[in-house]
């Protein structure tokens, strides 16, 4: 399938754009700029054709005293969207001109050797453009397109340039073969099974993820609060029940305290992890086997519960705690009681760093699945 990424210096109106293509509020749109960190993916049809959009964080200069060097991590993850994309989107601010993080991301995306459309965003009035779009030329890109993202002005438009760009414009779209699936009963897995990877800040769901995917799907940082959108990502993996199966893993915002929520943005992530618990088929909650049991985990777990969601109590970080050949007994027992309300819900002890136990952790979602099918 197509791949489209969506490149641009901080608040250019990217994850709106993003938003209005794939027609859902996946990315968090916020006036604070760097809220996109990571690579979110969607997907969108124009012509009858079905394409995968990518919206990455901001271009924009490091800042060496930013927590972590932030910054520069969401630079590569957008360089890594760049290299996975057939075509790139950048999408500048006719408001603002152009800016030299403008011209920095133009050059990268020279050096890249991608289709390139220039998408001028903020045009909001129908006709012709401003004035002020004209001086967007200067890019030496490709011819820009007028655009409104929050309207949907130009959409059209830069969707066309884009199939020129690729050379599929006048192409006819390949006929969608039909899936032939297996009638499904409780004794089997379905065919992609949603995974959604939640739990407080910090205690390694994107290092999980990032294992399982194998590559640095999401930042990883010491930074709580890193990840903002769920992300989800489609691998398979050797399944002793169907040979071969799909899991749609979704790496969510870490949920803290709504009174520790200070930011509009990490409650927008908090929102998008609630809702993940809610399409996941079976929640994986994660507990920090070094610090251990906070309230806020039982809260966590206590919506997947009251949601029905088949749920395995991860307790991550495994390999960093001092034990004996009692520690793992004596810190399930007291998890069991910390999780009394969910007795049903199997524990695994693992090491997202390691790998340590991730292959059980997966026997023991497909038996979750099963089990709650049953």
């Amino acid at each position: 399938m197509i791949q489209i990424a969506i490149v641009g210096r901080p608040n250019v109106g990217k994850s709106t754009l993003f938003n209005k293509l794939t027609g859902h509020r996946t990315s968090i749109v916020d006036d604070t700029p760097g809220v996109t960190r990571d690579r979110v993916y969607g997907e969108a049809n124009w012509r009858g054709r079905d394409f995968t959009v990518i919206d990455t964080g901001g271009f924009t200069e490091i800042d060496e005293t930013a927590p972590g060097n932030i910054l520069e991590e969401m630079r590569e993850q957008a360089l890594i969207a760049i290299e996975l994309a057939n075509a790139v989107i950048l999408v500048t601010d006719v408001r603002t001109g152009i800016t030299a993080d403008d011209e920095a991301v133009a050059q990268i995306l020279r050096q890249a050797g991608k289709p390139v459309v220039l998408a001028v965003n903020k045009c909001d009035n129908v006709g012709e453009p401003p004035a002020d779009f004209y001086e967007f030329y200067n890019l030496g890109l490709s011819e820009p397109v007028a655009l409104s993202a929050s309207h949907g002005h130009g959409t059209g438009d830069l969707l066309d340039a884009l199939y020129e760009a690729i050379g599929v414009m006048n192409e006819k779209p390949e006929e969608a073969e039909e899936e032939v699936r297996e009638g499904e009963t409780e004794q089997t897995l379905p065919k992609v099974i949603k995974v959604a990877l939640v739990g407080r800040p910090n205690v390694g769901k994107s290092s999980l993820a990032n294992f399982i995917i194998g590559q640095n799907r999401s930042i990883v940082s010491d930074v709580a609060g890193t990840t903002r959108d769920a992300i989800d990502t489609l691998v398979k993996r050797v399944c002793p029940v169907t040979g071969e199966q799909e899991y749609l893993i979704i790496d969510t915002a870490g949920l803290r305290r709504k009174s520790r929520v200070s930011e509009s943005i990490e409650y927008y992530g908090g929102i998008r992890a609630w809702a993940a618990i809610d399409r996941a088929d079976v929640v994986v909650m994660m507990i920090d086997g070094v610090q251990g049991f906070a309230e806020q985990d039982s809260k966590i777990a206590g919506y997947a519960h009251e949601k029905g969601k088949p749920t395995v109590i991860a307790v991550n970080k495994w390999d960093a705690v001092e034990k004996n050949d009692k520690t793992m007994s004596e810190t399930q027992k007291r998890l069991e009681n910390d999780f009394s309300f969910m007795s049903y819900a199997p524990f695994c002890f693992i090491s997202a760093r390691t790998g340590q136990r991730v292959d059980k952790l997966f026997e023991l979602i497909n038996e979750a699945v099963l089990q709650n099918r049953r």
